[in-house]
């Protein structure tokens, strides 16, 4: 089975992409066009490069001795269901912790899941959402893991446990900044 994405090879040693150090997988294709959007070369579902996921999961087990997890992004994964849930499956096999980010939400996602087994199946594989599309008007740099503050990050096995939206609280605290008004050292 093959797999689309926007580079063939896994991104190393993020540390935006989700907890602690991850590698990123950059899937080709999204139906979102978000505007702003920070890969809009991700968006062409006809470009980007064809990569057998045998490929990928040699690569997540030759960085997963010094990474946390793995992190799907793109594109939006969901756009490819089927191959990155076979790569979720192995992540989980070897206790790889998988995050994910796509521009639908989690209650959309159980509703297409209906229809399209291997959404439910690939959820079943992921540890992280984060949900939603980016939205400009809405960018923070004050949110963790996320471009803009409607973005969900969720507990997505619980949330199917619990059939309701659980989120990961330690990262959903909106973050004030503290200005400071007079600097604390003065130089001359």
């Amino acid at each position: 089975m093959q797999i689309r994405l926007a580079n063939p090879n896994l991104q190393l040693d993020s540390i935006v992409d989700g907890e602690g150090i991850r590698c990123v997988l950059w899937t080709q294709g999204c139906i979102h066009n978000c505007k702003g959007c920070h890969n809009p070369h991700t968006h062409s579902f006809s470009e980007g490069h064809l990569v057998d996921i045998e490929e990928i999961k040699e690569q997540i087990l030759e960085a997963s001795s010094y990474h946390d997890g793995v992190t799907f992004s793109g594109g939006d994964p969901m756009c490819q269901a089927g191959a990155c849930l076979e790569i979720a499956k192995f992540c989980q096999e070897n206790n790889i912790n998988v995050w994910c980010y796509t521009g639908y939400t989690y209650e959309e996602l159980i509703t297409r899941a209906k229809t399209n087994l291997k959404i439910m199946e690939f959820l079943k594989n992921i540890d992280v959402l984060i949900d939603g599309k980016f939205v400009l008007e809405k960018k923070s740099l004050d949110v963790k893991f996320r471009g803009s503050t409607n973005q969900r990050i969720i507990d997505v096995q619980r949330s199917l446990v619990e059939e309701k939206t659980v989120l990961v609280d330690k990262y959903n605290v909106e973050i004030k900044k503290e200005y400071i008004t007079k600097p604390k050292y003065m130089f001359v």
